[in-house]
């Protein structure tokens, strides 16, 4: 049996306080095929830098963005640009993966292009705050994922052979779910997990919690719903733009709102705050 291998793709800027965790949780997976590729996006020697925690393995690689703080979408694709592997898997180096991540999403992807996992959303010390997209296993549609994956959408595994993408680097938020679209173009459905196997963690200048960061939000959610009624997105699944759109109307909305709900509710979390909206949507 020939090995499936992923492609554990991590952007570093700036990242020494929390490369360790995150570098030991992909050491951690049950699934033993995977190649670690960081992109040192500061000039950093991160292999240097794990080498004096201890941490080796001929796995882990480390290539340079080529920029110093060129950005996340930048790093990803140059990583992107010399894979050797069929399997992708995003991780920013502040989170971690739980053990069983590439274990399961491996099983996933014998019949479908993208997986998602459900999210355990954690503070800065690692300590659980909520969980987002928690449940049953389902097949879902662009047009059904983000009213699941209503918050972040790095936590997808994908299969390059069945879809693939580059990331907009002229976008300063929501390039996951830019890049999502575009593999969302070959693929007409996904596999969610419902297990939390992503640890995504809320920091204080988190871009989906900060206080001052809607003008960005609401810039990058504008530009990919004028896309999407463009037909920039030529869909798989045709009727899958009307539901991304109709989730953006209503997260641009909640974007409007959400710093009033921050000054009334400090520590609110933007899922927290949309949620309900999603809710009352009745999708």
């Amino acid at each position: 049996m020939i090995d499936k291998t992923f492609a554990v793709i991590m952007p570093a800027w700036k990242a020494e306080a929390t490369i360790g965790t995150t570098v030991r949780s992909v050491l951690a997976q049950t699934y033993p095929h995977w190649q670690l590729v960081l992109i040192s996006d500061d000039g950093a020697d991160y292999l240097a830098v794990l080498a004096e925690m201890g941490i080796t393995d001929p796995r882990i690689k480390q290539l340079s963005s080529g920029k110093i703080g060129g950005g996340a979408s930048n790093a990803r694709n140059v990583a992107l640009e010399q894979l050797d592997t069929d399997y992708a898997a995003i991780l920013d180096a502040d989170d971690r993966l739980k053990p069983l991540k590439l274990e399961l999403a491996l099983a996933a992807l014998d019949e479908h292009a993208i997986v998602s996992t459900a999210l355990d959303v954690m503070d800065e010390q690692f300590a659980h705050l909520r969980y987002v997209a928690e449940g049953p296993d389902r097949v879902l549609t662009p047009g059904t994922h983000k009213w699941v994956n209503l918050s972040m959408d790095s936590m997808i595994v994908w299969d390059r052979r069945r879809a693939d993408g580059r990331y907009d680097v002229t976008m300063s938020n929501m390039t996951d779910l830019e890049f999502l679209l575009q593999l969302y173009r070959t693929a007409p459905t996904s596999m969610h997990l419902g297990a939390p196997l992503h640890d995504y963690v809320k920091r204080a200048s988190s871009m989906s919690n900060g206080p001052k960061v809607a003008a960005g939000m609401i810039a990058s959610k504008t530009t990919i719903l004028e896309r999407l009624r463009s037909g920039y997105y030529p869909l798989a699944d045709a009727a899958g733009s009307e539901g991304v759109a109709a989730f953006l109307d209503i997260s641009l909305k909640a974007e409007a709102l959400y710093e009033a709900a921050l000054a009334a509710q400090p520590g609110l979390l933007f899922e927290d705050h949309l949620e309900p909206m999603l809710a009352a949507a009745g999708r």
